[in-house]
């Protein structure tokens, strides 16, 4: 393990597709790969919680309403209507 301005960090083998390396890579530069991996792997795992959250209250109150759908967005990303109109 290493230690870098992000914490301790872990060398780890992951096998993907050539042509997902490549874009990755093309994308990135080899120096980026790891931080743009750690990124999406971050995200993932915030939306595996996100799915766990709305499972759980949708097993205690039922499906969530195309209200609360909205309500959620809103809070998340703003009001992306108004936004629009302003531009």
């Amino acid at each position: 393990m290493k230690q870098n301005r992000s914490g301790v960090t872990e060398n780890i083998s992951v096998s993907m597709p050539s042509e997902l390396v490549s874009e990755l890579r093309s994308r990135t530069g080899r120096r980026g790969l790891s931080g743009y991996i750690t990124e999406a792997v971050r995200h993932q795992l915030a939306m595996d919680g996100l799915a766990e959250i709305v499972a759980s209250h949708e097993e205690e109150y039922g499906a969530l309403t195309e209200q609360e759908i909205e309500a959620a967005r809103r809070e998340l990303f703003g009001d992306e209507k108004a936004e629009r109109g302003a531009a």
